[in-house]
């Protein structure tokens, strides 16, 4: 498919929330979440999704105060429709969007995707020792 056939929205009315939830509760980062955390993460969240005509077939969320500081969350493209430019498309979309503009800092994590965000100016923590997590990857699970 050529990438003029997809399209992205941050209409959450649209959203196919059982096809992101299928998804992310396979994912490395998310294994196991519930259907519940998902749209409840969805709703509190600037949420992004692409299409081919009305199936859903990727998703991003940004969480955020829209003034200095916002997290990329979720990001994924299925299987099917990778390899057109549609990671690209949908990073480049939701970096443009009005609310993301002039903050101080946007963070994401990512295990194996540093050169598709490298390419839109991330980069790795230049001060690791200033940052701190509680992290809890069980949660889940449990």
């Amino acid at each position: 498919m050529p990438i003029s056939d997809y399209h992205i929205s941050t209409d959450q009315q649209r959203f196919d929330l059982d096809a992101v939830h299928a998804f992310l509760s396979q994912s490395y980062w998310s294994p196991g979440i519930s259907l519940a955390t998902v749209a409840k993460a969805t709703q509190n969240s600037l949420a992004f999704g692409v299409f081919l005509g009305d199936s859903q077939v990727g998703f991003a969320r940004v969480i955020t105060d829209k003034a200095s500081f916002a997290y990329l969350a979720d990001v994924y493209i299925l299987d099917a429709h990778r390899g057109q430019g549609l990671a690209k498309y949908l990073i480049a979309t939701i970096l443009a969007h009005p609310d993301l503009q002039s903050l101080r800092r946007f963070m994401l994590a990512t295990k194996d995707a540093h050169t598709l965000y490298t390419q839109f100016g991330f980069s790795e923590l230049a001060n690791t020792s200033r940052f701190m997590e509680i992290h809890s990857p069980a949660v889940y699970q449990a």
